[in-house]
């Protein structure tokens, strides 16, 4: 973990600064445009990069918002491994998704939807004709080509129960839901007849076959389950896959990794011992081991997240990372299997690791970033592919040389964009909170920070709740888009949140309204005593648990803040346990349900509704209404409150919206009306 040598100065005891020039080079001359929703939404989305099976090609997507449409575009590009000879990877009818390499490197294969539905072709690399190698009757979601290039596996809907229309053929125009057991509803869709099953078939053809045949179960898990989470094995003779088949879906987070025979379709369960979340397993290259993420705490989403070993020969599990007090997220194999490169938490940055197989580990690379969103591995295993992002760059892909670290930037997507708008600094505070606890804080300054000069500030409230504010180019909540309209945005890391030891993410839990909210307060305060902070233009933002620390701030700030924003914010622990719908979050960190007596405490004592008779500051509230972990209803009852008592307040709902505001067009309407609700109360 970093080393950090800290200073006191009063509160603050630790202040690092970052400049614009540590991160674009010296002779790079910024044009001084301010930056703005208009331009977050005119940026690229890079996906994640696939290396060509000679280690001298890169082929990346890159998604491209469409204002005008309220769409996005997309474009696949391929560069070299040194950077040079980009080109564009000509789009068929309906474009080309999921890229993958074939065997022979001379050949590529991807989704495409010209024939009705998503299905596997292949085609010469870059331009070739292409070929229809699949024809799942409901479309494919995911799918791997085997090692060896004979097969392909692929997820795909299979109906499972029957539909309303044929339990009542007479009444087929009717629209409506029938349940019986829960979940009815996931994420931002409802629950219906059909499950995602996992399939394989031969690449040159030949009947598919299920290999769930007949599961009421699923593979990828929803709702982010994607590709990741199915591996082929070097003998290609055998898949792992990610499920979650058990009969209490919503009560719990026992997801297992099951091994498939895909000629006899004999499957186990490798990690049935294993209560929590066990997730995208991946094959040493050498067929010895597979590794696999887990988390040890049966319903416990947010429990730290390990890296684990499988053996092969003896079925004996080991637990690699256990030296390690960070979460771990992308990883991939060295061709060689001795070692595994992985992306996990340091302190409030996201860094690349390397470890053996004794569980012996090092840091690769250091410094204000996120690295992630993908790894590859050259065949020499000499270099990782790996994009990197910060609070003013959005992720690109650099390639870092094992040995040495020097690190060469590949992508340029962005450049000529980024390149216009005036940056800003960023700094790294240390705050004691009132037990005498560090509290990690960003803190990031408008452009052109003249500290003789006095400026309005935004205390960011973090969501998850146990997600880390790190350095990343956020596409939705962005820090540097807040600044850039005027404000210091002070950004703490609060207790309840991984990067700095699993009991520090732990500690928010059935305490959500206690020290959590306590070290936001006093990242607050500190900040606020700065000759530069304008204290009658102070206001607080956040969405989901970060929404509910705006409800709960604003029964309980001693009129600190001048206005408050939450978007899909927590606001009734009893009526949001009713209506999400994965129980196993409010049983653990509420304890459980409203009606047992022994969690009437946790109800009573940090439900914001509990306390809005204390409500008197200017509230923004916004929602989706395809929001179905917090849903909109938990918004609508906080403006009724705020109206009811005559408080001045606003709600903004999208009809179209889940959890996040993803369309261009909405969400250029809800940063304007964000900056003009914070502007009417907090600048002068």
């Amino acid at each position: 973990m970093r080393n950090l040598f800290i200073i006191f100065l009063g509160l603050f005891v630790l202040n690092i600064t970052l400049n614009a020039q540590d991160i674009i080079p010296k002779t790079t001359k910024h044009e001084g445009k301010i930056f703005t929703a208009e331009d977050l939404m005119s940026l690229s989305r890079l996906g994640s990069p696939v290396l060509s099976p000679d280690g001298k090609t890169l082929i990346y997507s890159v998604r491209i918002p469409d204002i005008k449409s309220n769409k996005f575009k997309s474009k696949v590009y391929s560069i070299g491994i040194d950077g040079e000879d980009r080109k564009n990877i000509p789009a068929d009818n309906n474009g080309k998704s999921s890229i993958s390499w074939m065997k022979d490197g001379k050949k590529i294969a991807y989704l495409n939807s010209g024939s009705g539905s998503n299905q596997v072709y292949t085609g010469e690399y870059p331009n070739g004709s292409a070929k229809m190698i699949t024809n799942a009757p409901n479309g494919v979601e995911t799918y791997h080509i085997s090692p060896d290039g004979k097969y392909v596996c692929y997820t795909s809907d299979v109906q499972m129960k029957k539909t309303v229309a044929e339990q009542y053929p007479d009444y087929s125009q009717a629209k409506i839901r029938i349940y019986d057991d829960l979940p009815i509803r996931h994420w931002s869709v409802w629950n219906d007849e059909y499950y995602s099953h996992l399939f394989v078939q031969p690449v040159g053809g030949g009947k598919a076959k299920d290999l769930m045949n007949g599961e009421i179960y699923e593979t990828p898990v929803k709702p982010f389950g994607g590709a990741e989470e199915i591996a082929w094995s070097p003998e290609s003779n055998q898949i792992a896959y990610t499920s979650k088949k058990t009969p209490d879906y919503e009560m719990n987070t026992n997801t297992d990794i099951f091994l498939v025979d895909i000629n006899t379709g004999k499957t186990r369960n490798i990690t049935k011992d294993m209560p929590g979340f066990d997730k995208f397993p991946q094959y040493s290259p050498d067929g010895k081991w597979i590794a696999f993420t887990s988390q040890e705490r049966a319903g416990f989403e947010s429990d730290k997240i390990r890296l684990m070993l499988y053996n092969r020969q003896s079925g004996k599990i080991e637990y690699l990372t256990k030296n390690l007090d960070q979460w771990v997220y992308d990883y991939i194999w060295s061709p060689d299997s001795k070692n595994i490169y992985f992306t996990a938490g340091d302190n409030a940055t996201i860094q690349v690791y390397k470890i053996d197989l004794s569980g012996k580990y090092e840091m690769l690379t250091k410094g204000f970033y996120n690295y992630g969103g993908g790894m590859q591995i050259t065949p020499d295993g000499n270099y990782l592919v790996v994009g990197r992002q910060d609070f003013q760059h959005p992720i690109e892909y650099f390639r870092l040389k094992i040995n040495g670290g020097e690190l060469v930037q590949l992508t340029k997507e962005n450049f000529s964009r980024t390149i216009k708008y005036e940056k800003i600094k960023v700094e790294e505070k240390w705050v004691e909170s009132t037990d005498g606890k560090k509290v990690h804080c960003w803190v990031l300054y408008p452009p052109n920070f003249d500290p003789n000069k006095k400026y309005p500030m935004i205390t960011y409230l973090q969501g998850g709740p146990q997600s880390t504010i790190t350095p990343r180019f956020h596409f939705r909540w962005n820090h540097y888009m807040m600044a850039s309209q005027g404000y210091i945005v002070m950004a703490p890391n609060r207790r309840g949140l991984p990067g700095f030891g699993q009991d520090w993410n732990d500690a928010i839990s059935k305490d959500w309204g206690g020290m959590p909210m306590t070290d936001i307060l006093a990242a607050t305060d500190a900040m606020a005593k700065e000759p530069y902070v304008d204290k009658d233009g102070l206001c607080a933002v956040g969405a989901s648990a970060g929404g509910y620390a705006a409800f709960w701030l604003a029964g309980h700030h001693d009129n600190r803040f001048k206005a408050f924003i939450a978007h899909c914010g927590v606001f009734n622990f009893e009526s949001m346990y009713g209506s999400t719908e994965e129980l196993w979050f409010p049983n653990w960190e509420y304890g459980g349900p409203y009606w047992e007596k022994e969690n009437r405490e946790q109800y009573e004592k940090f439900s914001p509704h509990k306390y809005v008779q204390n409500w008197n500051t200017p509230i923004l509230i916004t929602t989706g209404e395809y929001d179905f972990r917090v849903p909109y209803t938990q918004s609508l009852e906080a403006f009724t409150a705020a109206q009811a008592q005559g408080i001045d307040s606003k709600i903004i709902i999208f009809p179209n919206e889940t959890h996040f505001i993803a369309h261009p067009q909405e969400f250029i309407i809800w940063n304007t009306e964000f900056f003009k609700w914070l502007d009417k109360y907090c600048k002068k």
